[in-house]
């Protein structure tokens, strides 16, 4: 049988069409209206879920919420994927998005980020956010396999990548990762039991789905490069894009955000 958690995982590789729009309230525009698209970091998933029905709630504007790599869906715009609006995982692609003329402006900080380590319900490791219990599963002959995101296109992945250098494992653990194709996938394989565990967002972690399957203690945030999450508008954003894009900067949408762990900007 599936894992609960699967119910939620969307994979980055899943086209637009697979993707499902929020329900429209009674208030709603009109049927005519296609609901304008935003391509939301896998990290995100349940926080902007929450926002996004509430933003709903309050403007009657439909939204169509689809979940990957903020690497892959920046490869997408580039190739003209009819996105409206960017919310990705590392601010770097919104820069680059930015100075190839892709996006309105070069967006806003909306939130940071956090990494920690989660184990299944039974693993053979314990969730140790210095990672020594790991170092020792290493030695011991108790770590088969371990989940990291992608570091080559999921920023989460990278993060991982780096603490686990920073803590002296990455040549020892490297034979031992599978790799997810976004964060929310990684945490399948990191709670499903087919691995001993794996680094995942504290966003994730913090939602109920997720931690009724595993244990989860932060990383120290020291040992990585920040992970600085900017939101993008394109070019084309209709106003319903742009409204959302404004509110994910009010005092209700920030406190959801909290809720889940991201930290916000103080600029």
């Amino acid at each position: 049988m599936p894992s609960p958690l699967r119910r939620w995982i969307t994979v980055a590789a899943l086209t637009l069409a697979a993707t499902a729009g929020l329900q429209r309230p009674a208030l709603a525009q009109s049927s005519s209206a296609a609901p304008p698209t935003v391509a939301a970091a896998a990290d995100l998933k349940f926080a902007v879920e929450e926002v996004a029905r509430l933003f709903e709630q309050r403007t009657g504007h439909r939204l169509r919420l689809v979940f990957g790599s903020s690497g892959n869906f920046y490869s997408q715009i580039l190739q003209g994927a009819p996105f409206h609006l960017f919310m990705s995982a590392d601010e770097d692609f919104v820069f680059r998005l930015a100075d190839a003329g892709k996006t309105l402006d070069r967006g806003r900080l909306y939130a940071y980020g956090r990494i920690g380590i989660i184990v299944p319900k039974g693993s053979r490791l314990k969730a140790d956010g210095e990672l020594k219990d790991l170092a020792a599963a290493l030695k011991d002959g108790r770590l088969r396999k371990f989940a990291i995101a992608a570091p080559d296109h999921a920023p989460y992945g990278k993060r991982a990548k780096e603490a686990l250098q920073h803590a002296g494992l990455w040549e020892a653990i490297e034979p031992r990762l599978v790799y997810g194709e976004n964060i929310a996938q990684t945490a399948q394989f990191a709670t499903s039991g087919s691995t001993e565990g794996g680094i995942i967002a504290l966003s994730l972690a913090k939602a109920p789905q997720v931690a009724a399957l595993g244990d989860f203690a932060l990383i120290p945030e020291s040992w990585h490069r920040p992970l600085a999450q900017r939101m993008v508008l394109m070019k084309d954003a209709p106003e319903a894009a742009r409204q959302f894009y404004a509110f994910l900067s009010t005092p209700e949408a920030q406190a959801i955000m909290v809720r889940y762990g991201f930290a916000m900007p103080k600029e």
